[in-house]
């Protein structure tokens, strides 16, 4: 058993095989249907991989705020944060600026997301 991943080879072996226990999992109903001896090793490469992803890789989560969430719906959509404001029926300057955080989302704002863009109202709700 590996007892750190030392390089990114290492990494990426140890990231396929949690791949094979997830997929094993996923075809059999869940991960209660893996063996201890299997839900023991997925939890240690588990454990290896964070470890190694936030020592050598430094991937640290990034926050997830109104605001990121439809900057990703802009780009997953294609449009340009003019076109947005249009089929949000807001001002440019006002959307603008709820996007780069020098202003509050209204509640027409957050009414106009939950509708065009199908963000869910309840992390609406709880990230204002």
């Amino acid at each position: 058993m590996i007892d750190k991943i030392r390089n990114e080879v290492q990494y990426n072996q140890v990231m396929a095989l949690i791949e094979k226990f997830i997929e094993k999992a996923t075809e059999k109903g869940g991960f209660s249907f893996l063996s201890g001896p299997e839900q023991e090793e997925l939890s240690h490469l588990s454990v290896l991989a964070e470890q190694y992803e936030d020592n050598v890789l430094k991937i640290t989560p990034l926050p997830v705020t109104i605001s990121s969430v439809v900057q990703h719906k802009i780009k997953e959509m294609n449009l340009t944060q003019a076109k947005l404001a249009v089929l949000l029926g807001l001002g440019t300057s006002k959307l603008s600026q709820i996007l780069s955080g020098k202003r509050e989302p209204d509640v027409m704002f957050l009414k106009a997301v939950h509708s065009k863009l199908g963000i869910s109202g309840d992390f609406l709700l709880e990230n204002v």
